[in-house]
């Protein structure tokens, strides 16, 4: 055989072996793009269930809404009459007097 000529089998060689890197390239992407996906879905549901559970610095879903009812609770406390101590009482009074004062 001559150089300037080449051979069918060498080619078929070559052919199959740039395949061969072709899919295995293919494969090591198709696997690094799950890995990332999956690596971006653990780190939303660790974050889900941090802001749930909470932190040392941030308190979690259940203690602010603790806090929040007993702010309702508060301002409910207010705005119904009692014995003299809500809001309402004191605008209730304020009502009274100046309805007091406007009456002829």
């Amino acid at each position: 055989m001559s150089p300037a000529t080449t051979d069918a089998g060498q080619l078929d060689t070559v052919a199959l072996w740039c395949g061969a890197l072709v899919a295995v390239a293919s494969a090591a992407g198709l696997l690094w793009r799950i890995t990332r996906a999956l690596h971006h879905l653990v780190r939303r549901v660790e974050d889900a269930v941090t802001g749930w559970t909470g932190t040392d610095e941030h308190p979690g879903v259940m203690t602010r809404l603790d806090r929040i009812e007993h702010r309702i609770g508060a301002i409910e406390y207010q705005l119904h009459p009692n014995s003299g101590s809500s809001l309402r009482d004191a605008v209730d009074r304020v009502d009274r007097r100046t309805a007091q004062h406007l009456d002829p």
